[in-house]
């Protein structure tokens, strides 16, 4: 939930809809009141859907407990950090680089809800050379000031694209010739057998779930880096590190040989 001293947020039906209207700044989601009645607000409503801009509603307690003293007037607006990229565009450059030096290597973060993990697998995936990265729209978290601040500089360089559909983009992925590799702590390859300097897709999932059974069933493989302690797994942002420098790696021993 929003709140009121993040400097991303705009509450106020005329707040929101200047925000929408302008276009200046990416509207990255709309929070209703429960209770707000639908005409009161049906111009936001209408704008949120023409624009793509989902929308959540919730109970007067949980906007009253976030905003604080602030009139909101029942609607929230929280403004991206930084800039999408066009999907369809990401897409296409990525496409481009298949059989040329440096081909593509991207991201697929399924269901990432931590700023800070987002903000640190950015950072690192700018560090690692990584060309775009793919993020789920909803049940996800976007580009919010704290992942700009954990990235550190990383969303200036680094292409973040919101899909709302995961899977169609892996088949938008493989309709190009990238191989979409998953990370899963049971799969049986382990990631340093796989052929980074394919071009490649890597998809991490939540960290409390991981994939999504789809989105993992649509992977070409899945691979799994090797736990030695009694922990099960990785933080998903370490996992993202261990994954993209063994591609880094592999990429680098090869354009030496």
């Amino acid at each position: 939930m929003p709140r009121p001293d993040e400097q991303n947020v705009v509450y106020g039906v005329n707040a929101v809809l200047e925000a929408l209207r302008a276009g200046k700044r990416q509207v990255e989601s709309v929070t209703i009141l429960q209770s707000a009645r639908p005409d009161r607000l049906r111009a936001v409503l209408d704008l949120a859907r023409e624009k793509g801009v989902p929308v959540q509603r919730v109970p007067r307690l949980d906007l009253d407990r976030s905003l604080g003293e602030a009139r909101h007037q029942g609607v929230v607006a929280r403004i991206a950090a930084a800039h999408y990229a066009d999907a369809e565009e990401l897409l296409d450059q990525l496409a481009a680089r298949v059989g040329t030096p440096d081909p593509p290597l991207a991201l697929g973060l399924d269901g990432i809800e931590d700023p800070r993990n987002m903000g640190s697998i950015v950072r690192t995936a700018e560090c690692a050379g990584v060309h775009g990265v793919f993020i789920a729209e909803r049940r996800a978290v976007g580009l919010t000031g704290v992942v700009a601040k954990v990235a550190a500089g990383a969303l200036e360089y680094v292409p973040v694209a919101r899909v709302t559909n995961l899977v169609r983009l892996i088949e938008q992925l493989k309709e190009r010739n990238i191989w979409v590799i998953g990370a899963a702590a049971d799969a049986k390859q382990l990631h340093t057998e796989w052929d980074w300097t394919l071009p490649a897709a890597v998809f991490l999932g939540s960290e409390g779930h991981g994939l999504h059974r789809l989105v993992r069933e649509h992977c070409d493989t899945l691979v799994r880096i090797p736990v030695v302690g009694k922990l099960d797994s990785l933080n998903v942002s370490v996992a993202a590190g261990v994954l993209l420098y063994e591609a880094r790696r592999q990429r680098n021993s090869l354009s030496r040989g």
